[in-house]
């Protein structure tokens, strides 16, 4: 359930804030989100899978201090990408 090269390098030329921007927030948002919705599909189809349960439960945690992180710096980059992430916040 890796997300592939090609997915990886969409989200960052769509979320990069200028080229070669692979390290701001939004960036690290947006592919934090990616995979969590990876693993919750994995999840539905796996149920019993808590190994991935607790991974799941780190990136959610870590994109939740990217979002505070943001959310402090700029309050309107971080307004931007909870609406182009449809993120309920």
């Amino acid at each position: 359930m890796p997300f592939t090269l090609l997915d990886k390098k969409k989200i960052i030329e769509e979320f990069a804030l200028k080229g070669g921007d692979t390290g701001s927030p939004e960036v690290q948002i947006a592919l934090a989100s990616h995979k969590v919705d990876k693993l919750v599909g994995h999840l539905k189809d796996n149920p019993k899978d808590n190994h991935s349960r607790r991974g799941l439960l780190g990136i959610i945690a870590k994109r939740r201090r990217l979002l505070f992180y943001l959310q402090k710096k700029t309050n309107t980059r971080y307004k931007k990408i909870i609406k182009k992430l449809n993120l309920a916040k």
